[in-house]
């Protein structure tokens, strides 16, 4: 393995200082891929979430009354000195996370680089509209910021999700308090670190704990005036639930289990290596747009699978910190004994195929690191749980369709609504069947990562609200004033 970072004893940032929790508890943060502490960070309790509040309420109004061009200034100033510690925070990321550093650490960096400088150009967007009532009145609206904002984000992209909420709420003139997953905070405490050189105090302040103690006192908190949540559908409807009870508004991006639909006349290896992308293999498929159920025309099924299990197959699998890793390490022991727990209970349903993958060779032994090779099953049952649960793990079912109305049928035929991949010869067909699928975002040909500027979110239990885009901004972080005026003068 490579040499991972010293071990590191972080500090949480509240009021523009780095300090401890209260109580004075720790927590170690884990390399997945050896078992070795990385670092240590707070404990926080509830006092500790009062005095981020706190911080953040007593910067509310001097930071919302900031020209919105010079908040924007700020965030392009922090995009330069993350890309200048770049390589710094993506070895952090695949220290903490397992993820990849040349497949996904270090791209992600990049990604959040260019997240912050999006939003620092948008400032002048941030506007309301005149509207013509009569001669003698004047109307108009403003966008005003909501206030203080609480963001939980999760441990598979801990970077890029930390950008996508922090910089649109600071550039509409929130104030937020971030609390990223316990697997994961040292890399956002660093961003938090960079931040904190060209925000006033209290502008943004980030908690470290466990999401039952830190993150519930946060998004329960009666002087949070928003909260966005990225993470399991579970812990959305629970905070969904809770907001009701005091009418704040709630942004949620939550589970998926994505369709990625093969076209009897696509280029089936340019197919094969886009559906490969789209499962997110290289993020151990840890990602809630995953394509993890791919339907393949009947046609061409056999053939097309082969190719599949056959790249699935070619990845290398082990230390996330070298270059010449493909895959790193699933997050933590639970989701490997889950993602496990999957496999083996597809494995003896009767008649189903294994393609690829399978049971790792330590799956009794979680001594040795959580690696697992990507695994495709095919013959599975439409019900099974494999085929409709979200697994959040590298676990694909390919399953093969005669008709489009079919294939429409079974794609749907889910409580999620996240994201789509539909891979055709002809991208007239897959437009005309993009108007079906019942996702928030799909992709025709092609299976990247969200852009800035695209409006990202899900339909049905996959959540409610959009990011990364002017539009999601405008939305979920400005409330939107009246004003009237006669122009009369008595």
């Amino acid at each position: 393995m490579s040499a991972p970072p010293h071990s590191l004893n972080e500090r949480m940032l509240i009021n523009g200082v780095f300090c401890d929790s209260a109580s004075g508890g720790r927590i170690d943060v884990v390399n997945p891929a050896t078992g070795d502490v990385v670092g240590t960070v707070p404990r926080a309790i509830g006092e500790d979430v009062q005095f981020a509040v706190d911080a953040a309420a007593s910067a509310r109004v001097s930071w919302a009354h900031t020209p919105p061009r010079e908040r924007g200034h700020a965030l392009y100033k922090i995009s330069e000195d993350i890309e200048a510690a770049l390589e710094e925070i993506a070895r952090l990321l695949a220290s903490e996370t397992g993820n990849a550093i040349r497949t996904q650490s270090r791209p992600e960096v990049r990604s959040a680089i260019d997240l912050f400088r999006y939003y620092a150009g948008l400032g002048g967007e941030i506007k309301g509209q005149t509207l013509p009532i009569n001669r003698d009145m004047l109307s108009w609206t403003w966008k005003e910021p909501l206030g203080i904002v609480a963001a939980v984000i999760p441990w598979n992209a801990p970077i890029a999700l930390a950008v996508a909420k922090i910089a649109p709420a600071l550039l509409t003139g929130n104030v937020v308090v971030l609390k990223p997953a316990e697997d994961a905070p040292l890399a956002v405490l660093r961003l938090a670190e960079i931040c904190n050189r060209f925000l006033p105090k209290g502008v943004l302040n980030v908690i470290t704990g466990y999401g039952s103690e830190a993150g519930a006192a946060l998004a329960s908190h009666r002087n949070i005036d928003k909260i966005t949540f990225t993470g399991s559908t579970e812990v959305g409807k629970l905070i969904l639930r809770d907001s009701s009870s005091r009418i704040v508004p709630v942004s949620l991006e939550l589970g998926g289990k994505s369709p990625s639909i093969v076209f009897p006349d696509a280029d089936t290896d340019w197919a094969a290596d886009g559906v490969v992308t789209a499962t997110r293999v290289t993020r151990q498929s840890q990602a809630c747009v995953a394509g993890s159920r791919v339907f393949v025309h009947e046609s061409i099924f056999k053939s097309f699978t082969k190719k599949l299990a056959s790249r699935l197959s070619a990845f290398k699998v082990g230390d996330p910190l070298d270059e010449e890793t493909d895959i790193g390490s699933v997050i933590n022991v639970k989701q490997f004994r889950r993602i496990n727990g999957f496999i083996r209970e597809t494995q003896a349903i009767p008649g189903v195929q294994v393609l690829a993958g399978g049971l790792p060779e330590n799956h009794d032994d979680i001594t040795s690191g959580f690696f697992m090779q990507p695994t495709l099953f095919t013959d599975i049952p439409l019900d099974a749980r494999v085929a409709r649960e979200e697994v959040f793990g590298p676990v694909i079912c390919a399953i093969p369709w005669k008709t489009e109305e079919e294939v429409v049928r079974m794609a749907n035929d889910t409580e999620y609504g996240l994201a789509g991949f539909l891979w055709a010869g002809n991208p007239l067909n897959a437009l005309r069947l993009s108007r079906e699928i019942e996702a928030g975002w799909l992709q025709i040909n092609q299976a990247f990562a969200q852009f800035p500027g695209q409006p990202f979110g899900g339909f049905k239990q996959s959540g409610i609200g959009r990011e990364f885009s002017l539009e999601g901004m405008i939305e979920s972080y400005t409330r939107t004033k009246s004003v009237t005026m006669s122009m009369q003068v008595t």
